[in-house]
């Protein structure tokens, strides 16, 4: 059956050097350090395949088959575990000089804000991520602050995930409002500040978060209306993504089509 593929595409955590094949040294895979990945699958399958970070491959799915079609300009963000992004200009995937382009998860937001997994302070997965939003929640635990997380998890705040905090939240418990409406304002000045950027048709969101539907895409519409630059934010739409988990892989395939 192999023989009949022309070609296929991988995605994987970045950085990444696309032109050669090459993961170079993703901070979640711990002993990834310039693996040949193209080749190695590659050899494996007996077909040439294309390599692209992760959130990329996921971002030129939307452009070419979900929340983004007909867009030449735009910006996709994963907003899950943690944040991922990619940049499409001109239908086409923007990766910078090498390859390391799109890491949107790492605008540093809040200097000397909470420590990223990327080894920084402040960046904007470690503002707004599932992870942050969980952390918060866990802080507060532990710190004895009135609520109804505090009511329930006081002695096991490890329980605590983003969607425990979202479902405090939405049930009005105002302290997990707060963590959550702050997660959101820094998400939304992060989306501005792209905006202001890239200038794009359409912001594309993904990932668990966005199972919060409007506590996630209001607050962050109302900073790209307040912070971006008035030209960019009356032209950009802010869209829920549309091929949910199916994206990377939908994605990959896509590279084979470039």
């Amino acid at each position: 059956a192999m023989k009949r593929v022309a070609g296929g595409g991988v995605g994987s955590p970045g950085p990444i050097d696309g032109d050669a094949g090459v993961v170079v040294a993703p901070p979640n895979l711990a002993g990834w350090r310039d693996v040949p990945l193209a080749r190695l699958l590659g050899k494996r399958l007996g077909v040439q395949l294309g390599l692209a970070n992760d959130a990329n491959v996921a971002g030129l799915a939307e452009q070419r088959f979900g929340a983004g079609r007909g867009c030449a300009s735009l910006i996709y963000l994963t907003v899950s575990t943690g944040i991922g992004g990619a940049l499409l200009q001109r239908g086409e995937l923007v990766t910078g000089a090498r390859g390391a382009a799109g890491e949107v998860g790492h605008l540093v937001i809040l200097p000397d804000g909470p420590l990223c997994g990327c080894g920084r302070r402040g960046c904007l997965e470690a503002l707004s991520s599932g992870t942050a939003v969980a952390r918060s929640g866990r802080e507060l635990v532990r710190a004895g602050v009135a609520s109804t997380l505090t009511d329930r998890f006081s002695g096991r705040p490890s329980r605590i995930t983003a969607a425990v905090v979202a479902e405090h939240a939405a049930a009005g418990d105002p302290e997990a409002a707060r963590i959550l409406a702050r997660a959101m304002r820094y998400l939304g000045l992060g989306v501005a500040s792209l905006v202001n950027v890239l200038n794009p048709d359409r912001v594309v969101i993904g990932g668990g978060l966005t199972a919060m539907g409007d506590a996630l895409f209001d607050p962050v519409r109302r900073a790209v209306a307040r912070q971006a630059n008035p030209v960019a934010a009356a032209s950009v739409e802010v869209v829920p993504a549309e091929l949910g988990a199916h994206s990377g892989v939908i994605g990959a395939a896509a590279l084979a089509m470039l």
